[in-house]
């Protein structure tokens, strides 16, 4: 009996196993890890100097009107969006905690998956992290920013909304783009 022949590189019998596969490390690199690290601790930055000025020049309560709906009120916030889980600030350590650890967990073995990632993950984590900040040291969170329809809140839940907002737009485009590739004819040799 032959031995059968040597399978070459690339070289398949079944017509249906792909022969080449690009593959390339999803996780997140030291660029990545630069571009979340950037972002986040500008967004923590930014987050705690404007609500120490805040704290600092108005007292709880006091409200200076900026431009039409828009004003700064002073505003001390135990619980999360909208006020909920008012007084469960343990509670809410101990989820935003969790939460902070399981995107950075995310982020190590994806980061390098898509571009916006750095940035959108980096919004989110460095406003969660400012946040959890303020409720370890004061057991509050200074909110500020006030339209007369909304409840207050600080830059940290607006970092946090907008890497949200991009992570799912990401999502969506992607999922456009691929739907669109899937549907396209196949191209013939």
């Amino acid at each position: 009996m032959s031995e059968p022949a040597p399978r070459l590189p690339g070289a398949t019998s079944d017509a249906l196993t792909p022969f080449s596969v690009a593959e390339r490390p999803l996780g997140a690199g030291p660029l990545q890890w630069f571009g979340l690290l950037a972002v986040a601790g500008a967004a923590i930055l930014a987050d705690q100097l404007t609500k120490h000025i805040v704290a600092s020049q108005l007292v709880l309560g006091e409200s200076v009107h900026v431009l039409g709906p828009f004003s700064i009120r002073h505003v001390q916030n135990t619980g999360i969006a909208f006020g909920l889980f008012a007084g469960a600030t343990s509670l809410v350590v101990v989820l935003t905690a969790v939460a902070v650890v399981w995107m950075l967990v995310y982020f190590g073995r994806s980061g390098a998956r898509h571009p916006v990632l750095p940035v959108a993950l980096g919004l989110v984590i460095g406003g969660s992290v400012s946040n959890l900040v303020d409720r370890v040291r004061l057991g509050h969170v200074t909110d500020f920013l006030y339209v007369r329809w909304w409840p207050a809140f600080n830059l940290a839940d607006s970092f946090i909304v907008i890497g949200v907002a991009m992570l799912l737009g990401t999502l969506v485009l992607a999922d456009r783009t691929a739907a669109s590739g899937a549907d396209a004819p196949a191209a013939r040799p």
